[in-house]
């Protein structure tokens, strides 16, 4: 009889191991998906043509994952942190200005009585571009801080290429 239990208790301990075995791959494919996943795409323009020297207005649009939302440019609180896009020095580029939509007023339902200013499915950055004569394969960044309703992901900063031309 005692032999009966040891094998039964060997045999619930040796399933448990092999799918606790099998779960680990599952669970690494699943980080892989999820991590490849961005919470924020820029959808377009991959490219601009502007007259160069002289400030040009171009529209970039953004597109937000479901179930996701983003602070605006000026969110509600000072510790939250604000979309913001750039774009580095000496790309050949100055960013003169950048106008955000306005954010959509948004309550969480854990806190109903915080109201946030986020972004939600898509937004559009209006941006005024100088551009060097040339071309310039530029490596805009945005940052932004995603959340969903019950917790905020780390803050992020994303590039966003695009080609611009100054004729």
């Amino acid at each position: 009889m005692n032999l009966a239990r040891v094998a039964v208790a060997s045999a619930g301990l040796f399933g448990a191991a092999l799918m606790a075995c099998g779960q680990e791959p599952f669970s690494k494919s699943t980080d892989k998906s999820t991590a490849s996943i961005e919470a924020v795409e820029y959808l377009y323009p991959e490219q601009v043509t502007l007259a160069a020297g002289k400030a040009s207005p171009v529209a970039l649009h953004f597109r937000i994952a479901p179930g996701l939302h983003i602070n605006s440019h000026s969110p509600k609180d000072d510790y939250l942190i604000p979309t913001a896009f750039s774009i580095p020095e000496g790309s050949g580029v100055k960013l003169e200005n950048a106008s955000y939509p306005a954010g959509a007023e948004f309550v969480l339902p854990a806190d109903p009585g915080t109201k946030l200013s986020v972004y939600t499915k898509e937004f559009t950055v209006q941006a005024q571009f100088l551009a060097e004569p040339g071309d310039h394969l530029v490596k805009a960044k945005l940052r932004y801080q995603a959340c969903d309703l019950t917790a905020c992901m780390p803050p992020k900063t994303i590039t966003v290429p695009i080609d611009i031309v100054g004729k």
